[in-house]
């Protein structure tokens, strides 16, 4: 079975990478040191410091794993060549909610670097699969949790 392709923009891509370096590089020498002090202690089985840099190791090992996978299948999104006449992966987007009578704005990424507290929602949410392909003027209804909501675009542009 393929892996799924990753849609990442270059900055997602750029934080993924540099995460995995900070890992790679840091973590893992900070996670040995405890280890190293925790065996210096003697007795292994009632050796608290040691399970917990164990599982801080495990835990980073699992992490560096994951990011090696997603930059692995990673297709990154050339926002250069982003139509902003239409929504797309890499654009951001000011939409009417007209349920809420409010103006939002969302950037629209891939679903690894969704983050809505960001406003970053992801091409694969039901908000960003709507938009995706509408035009400046269109209305999309989306189905959420908290009901049917109604957005009319305003504008489209280059995310920052």
């Amino acid at each position: 079975m393929e892996a799924k392709k990753r849609l990442l923009t270059y900055a997602g891509l750029k934080a993924l990478e540099d995460e995995l370096e900070n890992l790679k590089v840091v973590k893992r020498k900070e996670v040995a040191q405890k280890i190293k002090e925790a065996r210096e202690q003697g007795d292994l089985s009632e050796n608290a410091e040691y399970d917990a840099a164990k599982d801080e190791q495990r835990d980073i090992e699992a992490r560096i794993e994951e990011l090696e996978g997603i930059l692995k299948n990673a297709e990154v999104v050339v926002e250069d060549e982003v139509d902003y006449n239409k929504i797309n992966v890499g654009c951001t987007v000011k939409v009417f909610d007209k349920t809420f009578d409010e103006e939002m704005e969302f950037k629209i990424v891939g679903s690894t670097e969704a983050n809505s507290l960001e406003g970053k929602i992801s091409n694969e949410s039901p908000v960003g699969q709507a938009l995706i392909g509408c035009k400046v003027g269109d209305t999309v209804e989306v189905e959420t949790q908290a009901g049917i909501m109604e957005y009319e675009v305003l504008n489209i542009s280059r995310s920052l």
